[in-house]
């Protein structure tokens, strides 16, 4: 009989974890300030009528699922909707609780701080810790409709792998990214410029010059800001340290190392964790090219079928992101050709020992900034539900680096030209896309504000095609309040 725990243990780190139970308030120090967007998000789900789901907020170490789940609670009992005594919050990764199962939790927490209590709001941290969480959750959500429960993991293979099956129509998932540059502007407390509502960066070309161009000068001081972040600035707690080789070691001692040396021995049964970093390192170096498995498997010497096997926890523990190469006449490659993207540009230079050197590399900064714009365009569609990838035209070569296909038709090319001097031409993938695809809008992320405007026109199948040249910062700071504005923050 496995060993237990006894409930006063179990209640004396209830207790700690909960201590509105006793003072009937949240400190700032837990419930901070800063609202995420996961924050309105998730609060969104829980108000709706007849919402008789739990919400399971996904990201990666350090990117503040925690807080979130403090900030709700702290918001219920702002609100009254729940007293002190109904509101439960439970990491999973605690060594006590480790060693019980989520029925004694609950049970040890009805019994002693909410007898005869029906509703509860039930906030569970790292529930991917517990055993057979999935089909625990399908089973509380099935028979206990007076309680919300709002659940986190810093994988998603938990979500992806374990819980897909039973877990339909039982939850719905809320991705918690790494900060947007706007997320972070805030968090640093710099002043931002009221914009007009709902101005999207496809939008800039059908405004006339003189409205473009006020929203580019109104935004023009946050552009001192956008190296700082993109070095540390997707981790709350790094981009507030000011020392970079500070911030930069806890980002690899905090967030990589702990993903790679346990998250991936307890959550994947990963046994050889050298490989594993060898396989990360690799996908490092190569960030944003093609990924060919067997290359990458005698260059390191690790085998194909577990090359494959250690991509795919690392895209579940939301430390890499893959881009298929879309094609949207409905074919399917037997053999795609992805490519990879770090989840955030500032995990790259942490892990390399980079430093700000890359500031005045210009190859890595286009890098960088495409891995931005990754994590932007993800961070913002994926509401919508969208196929996203890359776009290469078989015949030239020629490529588009980002395509998201809309559910409603519309078709939206980027294309970053980080340079001095950034050249979009008409025989170039861009506008063999436009033509190819009915393209509805076409972007280029540019690093000067100098090259912001409107491109040549095209006529395509689809009409008048006219991309737009806007530079990364302001790009990125769009999306990030606009996305803001659309969750209700």
């Amino acid at each position: 009989m496995p060993y237990q725990v006894a409930e006063t243990e179990i209640l004396r780190v209830l207790r700690g974890y909960n201590p509105w139970w006793a003072t009937g308030t949240i400190g700032a120090d837990l419930a901070k300030t800063m609202r995420r967007l996961a924050f309105y998000e998730t609060r969104t789900f829980l108000r709706q009528a007849g919402f008789n789901r739990a919400v399971m907020l996904s990201g990666a170490r350090r990117v503040g699922k925690t807080t979130v789940l403090y900030q709700l609670a702290h918001e219920a009992l702002l609100q009254k909707e729940y007293a002190p005594n109904e509101i439960l919050y439970v990491s999973f990764d605690h060594p006590i609780l480790k060693m019980s199962s989520p029925d004694r939790i609950l049970s040890t927490f009805g019994e002693n701080v909410a007898p005869g209590v029906k509703r509860s709001l039930l906030l569970l941290d790292e529930i991917h810790y517990a055993d057979d969480w999935a089909s625990w959750l399908k089973f509380w959500v099935d028979t206990n409709p007076y309680c919300q429960i709002v659940a986190t993991g810093s994988a998603s293979s938990s979500l992806a792998i374990d819980g897909a099956e039973s877990g339909v129509g039982r939850w719905a998932t809320v991705r918690v990214p790494t900060l947007s540059f706007y997320e972070y502007l805030r968090l640093m407390r710099v002043e931002t410029p009221a914009l007009p509502r709902g101005y999207r960066p496809t939008r800039l070309v059908s405004l006339s010059k003189a409205e473009a161009q006020g929203i580019l000068t109104k935004c023009l001081p946050l552009q001192t800001h956008f190296h700082r972040y993109l070095l540390t600035g997707g981790f709350p707690e790094v981009a507030l340290i000011d020392n970079l080789i500070s911030a930069q070691r806890l980002l690899r001692e905090d967030v990589v190392d702990k993903v790679l040396k346990r998250d991936m021995t307890a959550l994947f049964n990963v046994r050889n964790v050298i490989e594993l970093e060898r396989v990360f390192i690799y996908l490092c170096l190569h960030s944003g090219q093609i990924l060919i498995q067997d290359t990458l498997s005698k260059e390191i010497g690790v085998a194909r079928p577990t090359v494959a096997s250690y991509l795919k926890c690392l895209e579940a523990a939301n430390l890499v992101n893959r881009l298929d190469p879309l094609d949207l006449d409905g074919k399917k490659s037997l053999k795609p050709r992805p490519k990879i993207y770090l989840a955030d540009p500032s995990i790259r230079e942490a892990v390399l020992l980079r430093g700000d050197d890359a500031l005045t590399d210009s190859d890595e900064m286009g890098l960088i900034v495409e891995t931005a714009v990754v994590k932007h365009l993800l961070s913002f569609y994926y509401r919508e539900t969208p196929r996203f990838g890359y776009w290469r035209e078989p015949k030239s070569g020629q490529e588009v680096d980002f395509i998201t296909a809309l559910p409603n038709g519309a078709h939206i090319a980027v294309e970053v030209k980080y340079s001095e001097q950034p050249s979009v031409k008409k025989g170039e993938g861009l506008y063999l896309f436009a033509q190819a695809h009915k393209a509805t809008d076409g972007l280029v992320i540019t690093k000067n504000p100098a090259d912001y405007g409107p491109l040549p026109e095209a006529q395509t199948p689809a009409g008048a095609f006219t991309p737009f040249q806007i530079p990364a910062f302001l790009f990125l700071y769009l999306l990030g309040e606009i996305e803001r504005g659309a969750v209700g923050g």
